[in-house]
């Protein structure tokens, strides 16, 4: 961790409602993700089978809590992120040593943040603000609860495999939450960017976990560039290698990840949200939410689709378009009266 604290006063934005930052297809997903039959029973047993406090105190007892006499420049992000992206209680963050670079979020009553050696040491203190900010953005939308569960599931496949139905449930299941998972990245992405205010920081992140380990040596116009060269493939035999490359991965490729974030950067989205035009919490009404959020993981498909010159990208968003409009009639014909407007 090199350099000190930026100074620079940065936009707050309270009563922030996650649906501000959440990338469409994050919450489409997580509306089909909650369609897939059974699963609902599943969950809920699972989330009663055990509880984070496990989780919670083997932290305690194996890692730093981050706080005033400990990492107090950290302490300090932690602090600033939580208030500018109006985030109440504001969770606890773990150092624990691993050289491997990562972060994560875990617990579904009070979840807490979990910051690899490796990375505090990998990044400077703007990097370490997009990245906390990043994990409290799956903290303000609710993914500790699913990302918890997935590793549960993970933990309970082997398990379940002398019974074929069982298995295979369950794969289904666990490929849809890592499908989900994949999107809610996205949606963290930005809101590390919400609380950083710095595009060029969250792509010195991005860049750094790409293998970048001196940044000054790495051209972020050619590093973009290799997002475009892996997005334009033609040949159906490339499309099935991206598709096998992601398949169990909880997270997107990197630089892909990062022309995402950095296209959302320069949208029209993001300077509203600076200028204090943002969904408010006091506005969300879950029931009338689910409409807007098929349409709008459809609307993110049938971009995706119009951009992209990867066959099987074509065709896998068609397919998501499709999912999500049916969704959405489905659930105009059964939900409450004015639910679906």
């Amino acid at each position: 961790m090199t350099g000190d604290i930026e100074q620079t006063s940065r936009v707050r934005f309270p009563g922030l409602s996650p649906r501000a930052y959440e990338h469409p297809a994050d919450r489409g997903a997580l509306a089909v993700l909650r369609a897939v039959p059974g699963i609902g029973p599943i969950l809920q047993a699972v989330a009663g089978a055990f509880t984070e406090r496990g989780e919670r105190l083997l932290q305690v007892a194996s890692s730093i809590r981050v706080g005033p006499k400990q990492y107090p420049n950290i302490n300090r992000l932690r602090l600033e992120v939580a208030a500018t992206l109006d985030i109440e209680p504001v969770p606890d963050v773990y150092i624990e040593r691993a050289a491997e670079a990562y972060a994560g979020t875990y617990g579904i009553d009070q979840p807490f943040i979990v910051l690899s050696t490796g990375l505090v040491e990998l990044l400077d203190y703007d990097g370490l603000r997009f990245v906390i900010g990043h994990e409290m953005g799956h903290a303000k939308s609710g993914h500790a609860l699913y990302a918890t569960i997935l590793r549960r599931l993970l933990g309970l496949q082997q398990s379940l495999g002398w019974m074929p139905a069982g298995y295979l449930a369950m794969r289904a299941i666990i490929a849809a939450l890592y499908e989900w998972q994949r999107k809610t990245e996205l949606t963290c992405d930005r809101a590390g960017l919400l609380a950083s205010q710095d595009p060029q920081a969250a792509l010195r992140v991005h860049v750094a976990l790409a293998g970048g380990m001196d940044v000054s040596e790495v051209d972020t116009g050619e590093f973009l560039a290799q997002a475009k060269e892996y997005q334009e493939v033609e040949d159906i035999r490339d499309s099935l290698l991206k598709l096998l490359h992601t398949e169990r991965r909880s997270h997107p490729l990197a630089v892909v990840r990062a022309a995402e974030l950095q296209k959302w950067a320069a949208s029209e989205e993001y300077r509203s949200i600076l200028t204090g035009e943002y969904p408010r919490r006091e506005d969300d009404s879950p029931s009338s939410n689910f409409t807007e959020d098929i349409k709008s993981a459809a609307k993110s498909y049938k971009e995706s689709m119009a951009n992209s010159t990867d066959p099987l990208i074509k065709v896998i968003n068609e397919v998501g378009e499709a999912v999500a409009g049916t969704a959405g009639k489905v659930w105009s014909k059964f939900a409450p009266n004015g639910a679906a407007e």
